[in-house]
């Protein structure tokens, strides 16, 4: 089975546009924005469609690092820009393994005089990061989103003028010549969504292949640094999953697509304020509300990826209930297909065994009556949970290997 891999990372990028959103004020469709001008100065210097996937998927991942950037501030470290910028090069190289995108992101805060981060001045940084810089910095002063089209020539003279200053000579060109009304238009929040569609090359993976693998990390990575209390739950849900996939046998493209599904299962939480996931005590039904909501944003997050549907059904089924109690679509046990069943009990076993604001940690002996108890109320496949009892037994109060440490990983 194949799978839109520009199409996943777009998925990605837009719940990071979610927390940037959130935090920093960055306008809706950063990432797709600044991928769609990056592909369109890109072709004015000849790139061909391999350069322009790897420099637009650069431009979709240019704040990938933005969770761990943030919970690092929370935790009273002194987080550098450079560090960001080295974090998110990382996410970059790890999925894009063997094309050529040094600098792209490390350097994409570099200033063409030389005053920014790392003092690269013009020429001693690549041309992907010059366009990424140019395109990030002018949407997020100017938001060009909602730009009104009377104040273009104002913003063409002030990238001429910042040219050979902040913006290199040559970026500073290319944007110029793609940035007439309707390219600016083409940014809107109205047409952004299909201009990246139109913009960005497709390229496709393997469900088994190993960038598969490599993006449910980068992803996992992501999510699991919204917060202290969920920095391993779904690396965790996702080892469990690979696991459990093993011990029912399955080949090796059901064993990747229920290991991505988990990897991505808590996507639409990137959008929970932090007050309310680190919250001590219980819930009030405003808070519960939106907690509940994180299921329907992974299901919108995922929905519309070529080759997902069953990925994204098992993601967003998550905190389904056999008898019709669950959500976020209320479904009962015959809508329920057994690998949704077995991502609801892994996702409930992770998440009443780990520490959490409102419980310490749970050995697997305490965490298992809980299962059966649910299971004896007709909320949770009993079969699962017995299987569940017998593989997770051995790693009781113990974190789960990635399945490549442990000696298995994805096919190659």
């Amino acid at each position: 089975m194949n799978i839109r891999m520009d199409q996943l990372i777009r998925a990605i990028a837009a719940a990071l546009d979610i927390v940037e959103g959130n935090l920093l004020g960055a306008s809706t469709h950063h990432g797709k924005r600044i991928s769609a001008l990056c592909a369109a100065m890109g072709r004015t210097f000849g790139m061909n469609e391999e350069e322009l996937s790897a420099l637009t998927t650069c431009a979709l991942l240019h704040d990938s690092a933005l969770t761990e950037y943030i919970r690092a501030e929370k935790q009273g470290e002194q987080v550098a820009l450079p560090l960001h910028c080295g974090y998110g090069q990382r996410n970059a190289e790890s999925l894009l393994s063997g094309r050529d995108i040094q600098g792209f992101i490390q350097y994409h805060h570099e200033w063409a005089d030389g005053t920014g981060p790392f003092g690269k001045k013009e020429g001693e940084f690549p041309l992907g990061a010059e366009l990424i810089a140019i395109a990030d910095m002018l949407d997020v002063h100017h938001h060009l989103e909602t730009l009104n089209p009377d104040y273009l020539p104002v913003l063409r003279n002030e990238i001429q003028e910042a040219a050979g200053k902040q913006y290199t000579k040559r970026a500073s060109g290319a944007m110029l010549a793609i940035l007439d009304e309707d390219m600016l238009e083409s940014l809107g929040s109205g047409r952004i969504i299909d201009s990246a569609e139109k913009a960005i090359p497709s390229w496709y993976a393997d469900i088994d292949d190993e960038v598969i693998f490599r993006v449910a990390r980068m992803a996992m990575r992501i999510i699991d640094y919204k917060s202290a209390f969920t920095r391993s739950h779904t690396s965790q849900i996702a080892n469990r999953s690979w696991l459990m996939a093993k011990h029912y046998h399955y080949g090796p493209a059901e064993c990747a697509e229920i290991y991505l599904a988990a990897a991505l299962h808590d996507i639409g939480k990137l959008a929970v304020p932090d007050e309310i996931l680190e919250k001590p005590g219980k819930l009030d039904k405003e808070e519960f509300r939106i907690i509940q909501n994180h299921v329907r944003d992974t299901d919108v997050i995922l929905q519309n990826i070529e080759g997902f549907d069953h990925i994204c059904r098992w993601a967003a089924s998550h905190h389904e209930k056999l008898d019709g109690s669950g959500y976020h679509r209320g479904k009962k046990a015959d809508e329920l297909d057994f690998n949704s069943r077995l991502l609801a009990c892994i996702d409930i076993y992770q998440a009443v065994s780990e520490e959490r604001p409102y419980h310490p940690r749970r050995s697997h002996g305490e965490t298992l009556p809980i299962l059966y108890d649910m299971a004896d109320h007709g909320l949770i496949d009993a079969g699962i949970v017995r299987d569940l009892d017998e593989v997770m037994f051995p790693f009781s109060n113990q974190d789960l290997p990635f399945p490549e440490q442990a000696g298995e990983a994805p096919a190659r």
